[in-house]
């Protein structure tokens, strides 16, 4: 069953949760945005070797459950990996998650969730 037209009305923006190059290559494409003061909540989350996956998590979190203004979530495949559990129980159809390579790590369909959610539906 589709989604009420209420489910994705106000969903305008993307979110990305990447490493440091795909971050300045999706902001310098003008993806970037800030909420309203006083939270002030960034739609994009920089990982580097350093992030704990509980970080990465937190954001996952925000992004697909609290903020009701993104439709699309891109994450690096690499980063999914470390928080794959999420991102494979995730079910709902907003924001959509989509994962992408990143510069030093190629994109593997055999890791991606929705391939293979779409490779159980045609029964490979």
């Amino acid at each position: 069953m589709a989604a009420p037209p209420s489910a994705y009305r106000d969903r305008h923006f993307l979110a990305v949760i990447g490493d440091e190059d795909s971050i300045t290559g999706l902001l310098l494409a003008g993806i970037g945005h800030v909420t309203q003061p006083p939270d002030a909540q960034k739609n994009f989350l920089v990982v580097d070797a350093k992030t704990d996956d509980h970080t990465i998590e937190q954001a996952f979190d925000r992004f697909t459950e609290q903020r009701k203004d993104i439709a699309i979530l891109l994450i690096n495949q690499h980063i999914a990996e470390r928080i794959r559990h999420r991102v494979d129980t995730y079910t709902d159809a907003f924001p959509a998650i989509l994962e992408i390579p990143s510069k030093d790590h190629p994109y593997d369909p055999e890791k991606d969730s929705v391939l293979r959610r779409v490779r159980r539906l045609f029964g490979e």
